[in-house]
């Protein structure tokens, strides 16, 4: 879309505030908002914000942050908020000198698009994010009860859930989305809707529209959404189960009609390079304490580092469609993740194995949660970090994630992460009371 066209849309749909989005290093949706006499300045990337403010964004001393619109991303929303509509357009966040800023999340993953596509690749990516529909108190306060009964692909009777499960594929259609699916998931209250792959700026752009809509139209509904990854014990926790393959043109790489599972040597050495930075790059895809309270067996998230064909046990699954369907589904990351981050370390290592030519071990067929410990050190199956202090030292040990990242962002990332580890470790849980209290 152009500027000018932009700007005509605006007026036609008599829009009063314009968003200008953009994404912190923990991934988390930012905006500076600006009122219709401000869209054209706004519209020329000459719209200015204080980066210190944001964790891990900058210096005090080195504040002043610009924010450039990509005008392909604008959308005006369909619902009336207060003082009417709004629009929104993502922003890449830049120097005051218009070079790229290196804590920008987003020009990261173009970077790694760029570095695909000097190879002739585009990676294109379909995430399966998948939330819970919490109810409210009286006083507005989220709770973690719900009166949805239902699970996997059930057919349940209407409750607040379901009816605004649809209205969120309303809105997500509304704004250019192409919905393939919407169900309920396995634990009551937990949902999934499933967006059409895209390229993977697109992708991680539709992730943080998705995660916007999911929650602005849940509060409608008077629920809370939330996209924690383990919210309850007991119940499977929420993944985000991502879908990659690298397209030459139009034709999928990952395909060879006359290669062993039909696989070509770009998708082995792709899969190979996901399982060798895996462990490195955990802490991305996994950021929070809480996303390892779902990394555990019994729930369906995989723990240990192995690939098959159909089998759901391992960490990469190859889903049997074949031809432009061809893919490698990741099932770790969760959807708490930096989109943009994510998609960086998955696409380079995926890059890397098909740089050095790594070859992946063979597929396992078994249930590897059946395999005893020995067993799987016999096949040569190591596991996932067991919990943020796990994968933040792994990240730490694996420099080409550090070199994916920049010196920048990799500094900020752990040094939140740790102190979120610290102030973890040092509280007193209600686990312990429920243990000890009466005991010692």
């Amino acid at each position: 879309m152009l500027r000018d066209e932009i700007l005509k849309s605006l007026k036609k749909e008599n829009v009063r505030y314009l968003r200008l989005w953009f994404t912190d290093i923990m991934g988390t949706n930012k905006n500076v908002e600006v009122p219709a006499s401000q869209f054209e300045k706004a519209l020329d990337g000459q719209i200015m914000f204080d980066g210190s403010s944001i964790e891990g964004f900058s210096r005090i001393e080195e504040s002043d942050m610009l924010l450039v619109p990509d005008y392909d991303t604008f959308v005006v929303f369909p619902f009336e908020e207060d003082f009417g509509k709004t629009a929104r357009v993502i922003c890449d966040v830049k120097n005051p000198d218009g070079g790229d800023f290196a804590g920008c999340p987003r020009t990261i993953l173009k970077k790694q698009c760029e570095r695909a596509a000097k190879d002739g690749y585009t990676m294109m990516a379909g995430p399966e994010a998948e939330f819970f529909l919490f109810e409210k108190n009286s006083g507005q306060i989220s709770l973690t009860s719900t009166h949805d009964s239902g699970g996997y692909f059930d057919l349940t009777p209407i409750d607040k859930g379901e009816i605004a499960r649809r209205a969120m594929v309303e809105v997500l259609e509304n704004i250019g989305f192409q919905v393939e699916a919407a169900h309920h998931e396995v634990a009551p209250g937990q949902h999934e809707i499933d967006f059409k792959y895209a390229d993977a700026l697109k992708t991680a752009d539709n992730i943080a529209t998705f995660r916007f809509v999911v929650r602005k139209v849940a509060l409608d509904f008077n629920l809370h959404a939330t996209f924690m990854p383990k919210p309850i014990f007991g119940i499977n926790g929420s993944g985000m189960h991502m879908n990659q393959s690298l397209f030459k043109g139009k034709k999928n790489a990952f395909y060879d009609e006359n290669a062993k599972w039909q696989l070509s040597r770009e998708a082995l050495n792709y899969i190979a390079g996901l399982i060798e930075h895996i462990q490195g790059f955990t802490a991305i895809t996994n950021p929070l304490i809480n996303s390892y309270k779902r990394l555990v067996p019994g729930y369906e998230a995989p723990t240990h580092i192995a690939w098959s064909e159909r089998n759901r046990s391992p960490l990469i699954r190859v889903p049997a469609r074949r031809g432009n369907s061809t893919r490698a589904e990741l099932r770790s990351p969760d959807p708490s993740a930096n989109p943009y981050l994510s998609l960086s370390v998955m696409l380079a290592s995926g890059l890397e194995g098909i740089a050095k030519d790594l070859t992946p071990p063979e597929p396992i067929s078994e249930n590897i949660y059946h395999m005893s410990r020995g067993e799987r050190e016999e096949r040569g199956i190591l596991s996932l970090p067991g919990d943020m202090l796990g994968a933040i030292e792994m990240m730490e040990k694996d420099a080409f994630i550090g070199e994916v990242l920049g010196p920048h962002i990799t500094r900020q990332f752990l040094k939140a992460k740790r102190a979120e580890w610290k102030k973890y470790i040092a509280n007193v849980h209600q686990w312990e009371i429920d243990h000890y209290l009466k005991t010692y």
